[in-house]
């Protein structure tokens, strides 16, 4: 089967950011699939070029396309347009170039590109998959980034339109079943495919002494965040909870990534005297084993919205998977995972002090601590190994292509 996947932020796993998809690429071409994948030429975090080249082969059977991106999607809302319709057009012109398709795979967010993805798979004459990782344009609209209302309707019709026509609709969280419910979605057509972590990639017990030593955290119990700094994040709270904590020389707060708030709360850091706050560049996903070792605990946040409690954070099964225990300040979903294996503790988003209270009071237990820390690992070997994953993600492709 000859799969074309449209995915204006594919990352191999030598760049930061989410590289799931990669993986479950490589997975497939393993497997004896055929994937080409239509990419963007800009990084999602930094917004700089990621390659000179126009097509590249990552591994047997793994064939990548980069398509032009114009602007950065991070400097302004009009950037942000400028990048995605863009990379719609130049993918739609790389694509159809690419011959004896099977099936065409997208991803939302961004949603244009999937309509992309349509308009191929229509041309084509072959099916679409369509994934979704979160719900927009309705988180959009919750954050306050979607506000014309033409936009608005422009976008949630487009939406339904990709949801009634794509052969499958592939979800990465439980969470998210009952909203493709209520926007008529037929339950035949749902796959749930969570997020999860690659096991083989983390060993629990490394030292983490090369982190360590390279930012002069010996000797302190270090909590962790690693991911993207952006407007979803809601790190102003990780930096108050770090305020109230000012006075414990032992705790540090190390904040790892990049992302278009970075600058303005490294500017807020220093105006508020935060020493015991590191802001360290963004890591690719070989270099995060090392990272997370040198971690006592990793911390997941997303601000106090009502659809933040559907997601399926990745970066809660990296802790888990690397044996460190969860300090979570989301809600639904994602805590039921982490409480139910008892992998760290749960506390309510957008709240800096029963934050700085939960880091503390695992600084307090370390022996607590690495038991948290065991579970997770147990809980993601058992249920969110990324290979078993792969597996029944190439399933569902494999049936959507048979239908």
């Amino acid at each position: 089967m000859h799969i074309l996947l449209v995915h204006q932020v594919f990352l191999p796993t030598d760049e930061p950011g989410m590289t799931q998809h990669f993986e479950f690429a490589r997975h497939l071409a393993e497997a004896g699939q055929r994937v080409t994948v239509l990419a963007g030429t800009r990084s999602y975090l930094t917004g700089k070029p990621v390659s000179t080249l126009r097509r590249e082969t990552l591994a047997p059977g793994l064939e990548v396309l980069h398509c032009a991106v114009w602007s950065s999607v991070h400097r302004s809302f009009l950037h942000r347009t400028i990048g995605f319709l863009s990379f719609m057009l130049s993918s739609l012109w790389q694509g159809l170039g690419v011959h004896h398709v099977d099936l065409v795979w997208s991803t939302s967010p961004p949603l244009p590109q999937v309509c992309t993805a349509w308009t191929l798979a229509w041309l084509k004459r072959v099916p679409l998959v369509f994934e979704v990782r979160d719900l927009w344009p309705a988180v959009a609209v919750e954050l306050g980034v979607l506000r014309n209302r033409l936009l608005i309707a422009v976008a949630r019709a487009a939406e339904r339109f990709l949801y009634r026509h794509a052969r499958r609709v592939v979800v990465n969280s439980p969470g998210f079943i009952p909203y493709l419910r209520r926007t008529g979605v037929p339950e035949a057509k749902i796959a749930l495919v969570p997020n999860g972590a690659d096991t083989s990639l983390y060993d629990p017990r490394a030292s983490g002494d090369r982190f360590r030593q390279a930012h002069n955290l010996q000797g302190k119990f270090v909590a962790l965040y690693a991911g993207a700094h952006g407007l979803s994040n809601d790190l102003g709270i990780v930096l108050q909870a770090a305020d109230r904590l000012r006075d414990d020389p032992r705790l540090v707060f190390v904040l790892v990534g990049d992302g278009k708030e970075k600058a303005s709360l490294m500017a807020q850091g220093e105006r508020m005297g935060l020493e015991n706050v590191r802001f360290l560049p963004a890591a690719a996903k070989i270099d995060m084993p090392w990272v997370l070792a040198g971690a006592d605990c990793g911390i997941a946040i997303l601000r106090p919205i009502p659809l933040f409690a559907t997601t399926y954070p990745n970066k809660v099964f990296d802790y888990m998977a690397a044996g460190k225990p969860v300090v979570l300040a989301i809600d639904g979903v994602i805590r039921d995972v982490v409480e139910g294996a008892g992998a760290g503790v749960a506390v309510p988003p957008g709240d800096p002090q029963a934050l700085a209270e939960a880091v503390r009071s695992l600084a307090a237990d370390p022996a607590q601590a690495r038991r948290m820390g065991e579970l997770g690992r147990t809980c993601v070997e058992k249920r969110f190994d990324r290979r078993d994953l792969a597996r029944q993600f190439q399933q569902v492709l494999l049936e959507a292509s048979r239908r």
